[in-house]
């Protein structure tokens, strides 16, 4: 199959990857309404076209949280996302590297830390989560710092995790013990070469992160029960002023969909946040991020910087979501399916079709640049 878009790259994942895999980076919480509303949401923003502009030079770069950009966007943090290629989240930073755009490590990832620095040249940021154990959040800060990472996101939307059902149709959630481990491994061995590549090659198979803390676990359901244990349901805005005395470089929060709750962020000190329902994945039933992001953007102006993820398939989904208010936007399926597709090529390539599908939008835009993509280029605002 030969990849022309984005979404090509979702198929190709699907053949290449066990379904336990593909449905966990796919699938979003319970009938997943939320999930289809940011990818038709999104779709449904009109553009205006204009004529006779000069677009004959298009700048497709900004500059985010003191960081030159070469495109407006980031890598978003995808949990087990190393699975899905060997060594995943280390082709991943080479991959934004070559792109000139930033990428960040899940808390959850497959890679350690210390093994995505040693696989890149440039400072990368780190996604952390809200933990009971706030020495396990200092210690994961102090281990960002020490390995260049320069930009916090603080995940602020999984207090609990959300309840998804094509986990445990899977097999990846509610098979505890040898029945799913041997029914993971059949699903594996059903699809050979990304058995050989991350079964075989892409050994050790642990989440780098919580290795210490899972003391030698390494299953599957070793992750899913940490993750139920330890996320801390309790805490409150107040207790995030920890987060901004321990964190002295950029911090994100990543999880906001209401403008009162973009207010606080920027009361704690927050550098910029990011408007999200965690991809379709926690709340089932909130709105898209492409109907919450124009009345947050009015509610900070410029008091801090306003990233968005969700139903982002394209470069003209970016066009589109800068246009609603966005200053930049973090991509979360579209890369680690592309991934799991073809690896650091797959990531390389969906990076340059974002790139393309831009400079043809803004040119039939009659936009130039970034800062030209507002709301002067929409017609239907009242639609989102």
């Amino acid at each position: 199959m030969i990849a022309a878009s984005v979404s090509d790259y979702r198929e190709l994942a699907r053949r290449r990857l066990p379904p336990f895999l593909f449905e966990y980076i796919d699938g979003g919480a319970f009938a997943e309404v939320t999930l289809k509303r940011n990818i038709a949401d999104l779709e449904a923003v009109t553009l205006r076209q204009r004529v006779l502009r000069d677009v004959s030079s298009i700048d497709l770069s900004t500059e985010l949280f003191g960081q030159h950009l070469a495109l407006p966007l980031g890598l978003a943090p995808i949990g087990l996302a190393g699975m899905n290629a060997r060594r995943g989240e280390c082709q991943a930073v080479r991959a934004s590297e070559k792109a000139g755009v930033p990428f960040t490590l899940s808390t959850v990832s497959a890679c350690s830390i210390e093994e995505v620095a040693a696989a890149a040249t440039r400072p990368f940021w780190f996604q952390l989560y809200i933990i009971r154990d706030r020495d396990f959040m200092r210690d994961m800060m102090e281990r960002a710092r020490l390995a260049g990472c320069n930009t916090l996101v603080f995940t602020v939307d999984m207090p609990v995790p959300g309840t998804r059902y094509r986990d445990y149709h899977s097999g990846l959630a509610g098979s505890p013990g040898l029945w799913g481990a041997i029914r993971r491994t059949l699903q594996g061995a059903m699809h050979p070469g990304w058995a050989w590549d991350v079964g075989v090659c892409g050994r050790p198979h642990s989440l780098g992160n919580v290795a210490p803390v899972l003391k030698g676990k390494s299953g599957i359901e070793d992750f899913f029960a940490w993750m139920r244990d330890n996320f801390d349901p309790s805490i409150s805005w107040n207790d995030l002023d920890f987060i901004r005395s321990e964190w002295d470089g950029p911090l994100i929060i990543k999880g906001i969909m209401d403008p009162d709750d973009a207010r606080e962020a920027v009361k704690l000190g927050a550098d910029g946040i990011v408007v999200s329902n965690h991809g379709g994945r926690q709340l089932d039933g909130a709105p898209s991020t492409a109907r919450a992001l124009p009345a947050i953007a009015d509610a900070v102006g410029n008091d801090l910087t306003v990233l968005a993820d969700g139903g982002i398939r394209s470069g003209l989904d970016v066009v589109r979501m800068l246009a609603l208010g966005a200053q930049g936007v973090l991509l979360g399926r579209a890369w680690v399916q592309a991934l799991g597709a073809r690896g650091e090529a797959g990531i390389d390539h969906v990076l340059q079709l974002i790139a393309a599908e831009m400079r043809v939008a803004m040119a039939l835009c009659g936009a130039r640049n970034i800062t030209q993509l507002n709301r002067e280029i929409l017609t239907d605002l009242e639609r989102v």
